[in-house]
């Protein structure tokens, strides 16, 4: 466990792990757990009026011009010759859970000195939490379906977890309320970009556990289990940690009023 960041990983694979860690967080920095509780899974299966329209190729050359007029960065659509367009998204991981990664490691040969055909590279999995905050541009096409984005992510962060595990939401800010709306296997998340324009609170994309309902537990084996109630620990203190700084802060808040 770093302590500056609060990254964690195996003792054994810290040597493989680089990071630009910029220090302990200060007071400001921490995650008080203001945006979950702000959070509203609206609980809302089918898009919203303004992400069912339809445009037609003419309507989709306007919103592309308009578009490319509204954002400051070179991240623009482009209108392809057979009526579909490419662009950038940009998809926030907020993942509580740790994701697995392949780690491979040289078994050498019992004869030390002599490389032979018993020379085997062992296939292993590690799992570690994401950092905090871990944002990634995809460039995608405009048919490109919510799944098709997970799988993408998952490759490029060289994550072995069944993409099953994950779900693509979409958020969205309103009267001082944030709203999450699961995405579909199907739906096109370039397209929700484009309806939706530039703007981050208009809707933005995130990736998070996909909660799928009831576990079960028996299916695991004891091993996995003990893995689960460890994780489960360290998930209960840091959210206790995260509780007493908010305490602390608040009271200090109050001290320097008083």
């Amino acid at each position: 466990l770093s302590p500056d960041c609060s990254f964690t990983c195996h003792y054994r694979c810290r040597a493989l792990v680089r990071l630009d860690c910029s220090g302990p967080l200060g007071a400001g920095d921490e995650d008080d757990g203001t945006e979950q509780a702000l959070e509203k899974d609206t609980n809302v299966d089918e898009p919203s009026e303004w992400e069912k329209a339809e445009l037609d190729q003419a309507q989709v050359e306007q919103r592309i011009k308009e578009y490319n007029s509204q954002i400051n960065s070179n991240l623009f659509m482009s209108l392809n010759k057979d009526g579909s367009y490419t662009g950038f998204i940009k998809v926030q991981l907020k993942l509580v859970r740790p994701v697995s990664v392949p780690a491979t490691k040289r078994v050498p040969s019992l004869q030390a000195g002599r490389p032979g055909p018993r020379t085997q590279a062992v296939k292993r999995r590690t799992s570690f939490y994401l950092p905090k905050g871990t944002v990634k541009h995809l460039h995608i096409l405009s048919h490109t379906r919510a799944s098709e984005v997970i799988d993408a992510l998952l490759r490029k962060f060289t994550v072995i977890d069944n993409p099953r595990k994950f779900a693509l939401f979409e958020r969205s800010e309103k009267d001082e309320q944030v709203y999450l709306r699961k995405l579909a296997d199907e739906e096109q998340p370039l397209r929700l970009r484009l309806l939706a324009g530039p703007s981050e609170k208009v809707l933005s994309f995130v990736l998070k556990e996909n909660e799928t309902g009831e576990v079960n537990w028996d299916a695991f084996t004891l091993p996995e289990l003990h893995n689960f109630l460890r994780i489960l620990q360290r998930e209960e203190e840091e959210h206790v940690r995260q509780l007493r700084h908010r305490y602390a802060r608040c009271r200090q808040k109050m001290q320097e009023a008083l």
